[in-house]
């Protein structure tokens, strides 16, 4: 049996799910296929931060755009996507305090909430951290994380309601092409016809790509993370960190702390591998890491850690647009900021 189709969309993580929303929203039905269930892959095991610190105008004015989704979220979309404002910090070395004090002026002329502040200010918004190896810090005071398989989730719900399927459990076999065209895609369900498909499928798209003769820079990157059970005297919550003189990361979630590295990202492995357990040694050297930043954890202990895989790039910028056959679009290699 042959499906029709307006649009397909392979991968029904965070893009394949707000490519659905947004062409629902255009008139325009598109079809999901995701061969496990919303937010399998990189989006169920993203840290989810939502901020709009980037180092270059074009993904800072992205950021800044998604973020009037999340805090207009039941309005704009509907649902839950779980968005907490918690307060963002991105703090630096201070060799490094030039660079952001000039990203964060570009920032300001976008109209992104955003301020440099003093270590002192950091002691203050956050009294169990440790402020002595960094003078300044940025801080957007809107910004947080949200729940990603929530979010993605959200839009998927929004999306069926006007118009867009979802087929989970179903497996991409083949692109089916016509005159250097595409005509739609062989799966383990049937057929499904289409003029245009959409690869998102993250860690997995060259695999998509492959299968159109498209051939691009693109490999995978493992990145673990873990929930640390946060010691009561840090307090019921702290703003969410990128910390680039300890390589690491945190957020906030209910009385857990998540804390993902960055470094000791492994490229190139496969997505397939194992993800229901972090690498070995990567809790401790994580932990080591959040205790130098924030003492008071030692007192705290693992609840559990876990990995993921997504597609990277070489310059670590996603690939988005047309290539190889007629109707082939790819929406891949966002390298761990597509959420």
């Amino acid at each position: 049996m042959t499906h029709t189709t307006d649009i397909l969309i392979i991968g029904g993580g965070i893009h394949g799910a707000s490519l659905a929303f947004h062409l629902a929203e255009r008139g325009v039905k598109a079809t999901v296929l995701e061969r496990q269930f919303i937010g399998a892959g990189a989006t169920g095991r993203s840290s989810g931060l939502v901020r709009m610190h980037y180092d270059t105008e074009v993904d800072a004015r992205l950021a800044w755009e998604s973020f009037q989704y999340f805090r207009n979220w039941k309005e704009r979309v509907g649902g839950e996507a779980g968005f907490t404002r918690t307060g963002f910090l991105q703090i630096v070395a201070r060799e490094k305090e030039a660079a952001l004090r000039a990203n964060v002026e570009m920032l300001q002329r976008i109209g992104i909430p955003t301020f440099v502040i003093t270590a002192d200010d950091v002691k203050r918004l956050a009294p169990s951290f440790v402020t002595d190896d960094f003078d300044v810090a940025a801080y957007e005071p809107e910004s947080g994380y949200a729940m990603p398989s929530d979010t993605a989730n959200a839009l998927m719900t929004t999306a069926r309601a006007r118009g867009a399927t979802l087929v989970q459990g179903c497996t991409v076999r083949g692109i089916t092409l016509a005159g250097g065209r595409v005509t739609g895609v062989d799966t383990d369900q049937g057929t499904f016809s289409a003029p245009v498909l959409v690869n998102c499928t993250g860690a997995w798209a060259n695999v998509v790509n492959q299968m159109a003769g498209v051939d691009l820079p693109l490999t995978t990157w493992r990145h673990d993370t873990m929930f640390v059970v946060r010691p009561p005297e840090i307090g019921p919550s702290h703003p969410t960190v990128i910390d680039f003189p300890k390589e690491l990361y945190f957020r906030p979630e209910g009385d857990l702390t998540l804390v993902g590295l960055e470094d000791g990202n492994p490229l190139g492995e496969s997505p397939d591998n194992d993800t229901d357990h972090a690498q070995k040694g990567f809790a401790e050297r994580a932990i080591d890491r959040l205790c130098e930043r924030v003492p008071a954890m030692e007192k705290g202990h693992l609840h559990s850690a876990h990995g993921g895989y997504d597609g990277i790039t070489p310059d670590q910028h996603p690939v988005v647009g047309a290539m190889g056959p007629e109707g082939f679009y790819v929406d891949c290699g966002y390298s761990g900021t597509g959420f």
